[in-house]
């Protein structure tokens, strides 16, 4: 049986689908991304700035059929049957990520109910708040899935995930336990910033950032940020980091700075900061193995290869999965944990008090004869 995996991560460029078999380790049968079109990434975008319930609710809608028709179409090319998917497991959309206050919570949208519907497949979705009632921060989840696909019980490796945050995963090679967290950005300031000032998606290969300087006054000024040197663990995202956050500190720093300086800058402050990171908790460690779009930006890799000398460093490519696909694969899995009833969160991870088993599960009707 195979399961497929849908993921939306910040950047919001794609509905990422997976079609993944497991056995030992979980094999790639098929992949695709179904780009989302302007008008929902933009009101994805506005979400938190001035949509109303209803705007929400007809958003979470829309997006159920996106995922619903990324399901189907990714099961015609692969060319096998619905009845061939055990379950889709369906991160979604998250418009809202609030993991350190009283009242935390982590919202994704994507109508379950209608993936479930259109495709006439199990789906499970929700991972996040289970772990959250635990008292963890519901993120990250994919440690648990770098582990089962990445440990070596010979080396110590660092599993580094560049979307639009940055997260490691720490798999040592004896029994100490598993670290992760979230260690800030990774390219959703980079996209923020160039959509501002050039109304593009993303900086292809950081060429953007490449023509202009890195200032370190303001890179100084970003670092003092108190998430940088919070204890673990933890996770972030778009509530916390985000263009008022950098106009703050450019306010701050009162000094007139180019737009294409600003990038260079927040490229390396992306760098750095996951780097510094790396440098802290792993030490000892040997290789860093890249996944996420970042992976294929050149100028941000070349950033932290040139600070990890100490470390080899390589993408998940090398090790059968492309970096793109292991967000949409660990959801895929996920979604098996579910279905065999096995916790799949990781508490020295998420901060959580306890193994627990994570998603909802949605099941179509089945037809009486």
């Amino acid at each position: 049986m195979y399961y497929i995996g849908l993921m939306s991560g910040t950047s919001m460029d794609a509905v990422d689908a997976a079609l993944v078999e497991f056995d030992k380790k979980a094999t790639l049968k098929f992949y695709n991304e179904y780009p989302l079109e302007i008008s929902a990434k933009n009101q994805i975008r506005q979400i938190n700035e001035k949509s109303n319930l209803i705007d929400v609710a007809m958003l979470d809608n829309k997006l159920g059929y996106i995922f619903a028709n990324a399901a189907n179409d990714l099961i015609k090319k692969a060319d096998i049957n619905s009845n061939q998917v055990a379950a889709i497991g369906s991160h979604g959309q998250t418009i809202l990520h609030v993991p350190t206050i009283a009242e935390k919570t982590s919202i994704q949208i994507s109508d379950p109910n209608i993936i479930c519907a259109e495709t006439g497949i199990t789906v499970v979705a929700d991972f996040r708040r289970m772990d959250m009632a635990f008292g963890g921060q519901g993120a990250p989840l994919a440690s648990a899935f770098h582990e089962y696909q990445f440990k070596n019980n010979n080396k110590s490796t660092v599993i580094l995930n560049i979307g639009g945050f940055a997260n490691i995963t720490l798999l040592p090679c004896d029994k100490n336990e598993i670290i992760g967290f979230d260690t800030g950005p990774g390219n959703t300031l980079l996209d923020c910033w160039i959509k501002r000032n050039k109304n593009k998606e993303y900086d292809k290969d950081g060429l953007w950032a490449s023509s202009g300087k890195e200032n370190n006054e303001l890179l100084q000024q970003l670092l003092k940020d108190d998430y940088f040197s919070s204890p673990i663990p933890k996770s972030t995202g778009r509530e916390y980091f985000n263009l008022e956050w950098l106009k703050i500190n450019l306010k701050k720093l009162n000094k007139e700075l180019s737009a294409e300086n600003i990038q260079a800058t927040l490229l390396k402050l992306s760098g750095v900061t996951i780097t510094n990171a790396i440098k802290k908790y792993a030490a000892g460690f040997s290789e860093v193995i890249v996944c996420g779009g970042g992976a294929y930006n050149l100028l941000l890799m070349k950033t932290i290869e040139d600070l990890l000398v100490d470390f080899k460093v390589t993408t998940t490519s090398d090790y059968g999965l492309s970096p793109d696909c292991i967000e949409a694969v660990t959801f895929g899995w996920l979604a098996k944990k579910r279905l065999e009833n096995k916790p799949a969160n990781i508490p020295s991870v998420t901060g959580a008090n306890k193994n627990v088993i994570l998603g909802g599960v949605y099941s179509p009707t089945k037809q009486e004869n």
